[in-house]
């Protein structure tokens, strides 16, 4: 009876918590609103610098990967499998499901045979049953957009030197799919092949830029719409996209460094607990057992480890700035 009191004062207590953010966060319909009257403001300003803020607000929302709302809002499925996708692993959404599965079973067994804790080990098999399949998707995705991001403004390079040469931009775009190691003459070879069998070159953009998810992929897909619309020198609008796209890697560089000392003080707030707790029972194994054996304990334990957990990713998304 103690057990199931305590997960009701859990479960009382995080809904309480929930409610409060909503509160303070504000509702969506609120948002929505205030987006419409800024939008209102844009389309009857005056200011032609408004003007084309809001023409430019209104392209990128157009461009909008659409494969991605629908696969996140509809289909978790499908949201999965173009998250794997991004990684450049040839993994499909079962594989990943046997993975978590049988992570989740494993740690569970090893837990038991150690604890015989059964509320602790089916707690510990899903967190890192869950987890650790999702850190190692996000690493392998993070790795390989830094790679993209890094060598992308080289492919644009590349390209501005092949229309200055009298290149049409298909073969110019096979050029750089030959010549660009790493991801970025990949998704170019990728956007070569559905060319070929009869897409549009914006529509082929438009499905690497969904599959992608980049925001400099989106810029250089934008700038080819637009300049495709408007019409233009080409080579010149690419070659300022190249140079903009390399100072904001400049700009993330010097972000990153005057944002050290505050995810390093994030890093140690958030693992001091953890490694308190391991300490005292690698000194005193009898003082902190109960925490193996007790099940209010164990709930007690796994609660807090959850909400350091939360803490940790709020303080990593403080000091974590987006340009």
């Amino acid at each position: 009876m103690a057990i199931i009191q305590t997960l009701l004062i859990t479960l009382v207590i995080f809904s309480v918590l929930v409610l409060a953010y909503a509160v303070i966060a504000g509702s969506g319909a609120a948002k929505a609103q205030k987006r419409r009257m800024q939008a209102l403001r844009y389309r009857h300003s005056e200011s032609v610098d408004a003007k084309v803020d809001a023409q430019f607000k209104r392209a990128v929302a157009a461009r909008k990967p659409k494969t991605y709302r629908v696969a996140g809002s509809g289909s978790r499925t499908e949201a999965l499998a173009m998250r794997l996708n991004r990684t450049g692993k040839n993994w499909t959404v079962s594989q990943y499901g046997y993975m978590s599965l049988g992570l989740a079973v494993g740690i569970a067994v090893v837990i038991f045979v150690l604890s015989r804790a059964p509320l602790l080990s089916l707690g510990v098999g899903l967190v890192v049953g869950a987890g650790l399949p999702h850190m190692v998707v996000g690493y392998l995705i993070n790795k390989r957009t830094n790679a993209f991001i890094t060598k992308f403004p080289d492919g644009i390079e590349l390209l501005v030197r092949g229309l200055r040469s009298g290149l049409p931009v298909t073969e110019t775009l096979g050029i750089v799919s030959t010549e660009v190691p790493g991801p970025v003459g990949q998704e170019f070879k990728t956007v070569i092949d559905r060319i070929k069998v009869g897409k549009t070159m914006e529509d082929a953009l438009q499905d690497t830029a969904d599959k992608l998810g980049i925001a400099e992929f989106n810029f250089f897909t934008i700038t080819l719409a637009i300049q495709r619309e408007t019409g233009g020198n080409l080579a010149e609008t690419l070659s300022n996209l190249a140079n903009v796209l390399r100072q904001r890697a400049q700009m993330k560089l010097k972000i990153r460094a005057m944002s050290s000392e505050s995810k390093a003080s994030a890093y140690i707030v958030g693992s001091l607990p953890f490694l308190v707790f391991g300490a005292i029972t690698a000194i005193n194994p009898e003082y902190m057992g109960n925490f193996f054996t007790d099940d209010r304990l164990i709930v007690t334990g796994l609660g807090a480890g959850v909400w350091m957990g939360v803490g940790v990713l709020l303080m990593a998304k403080m000091v974590n700035f987006e340009i």
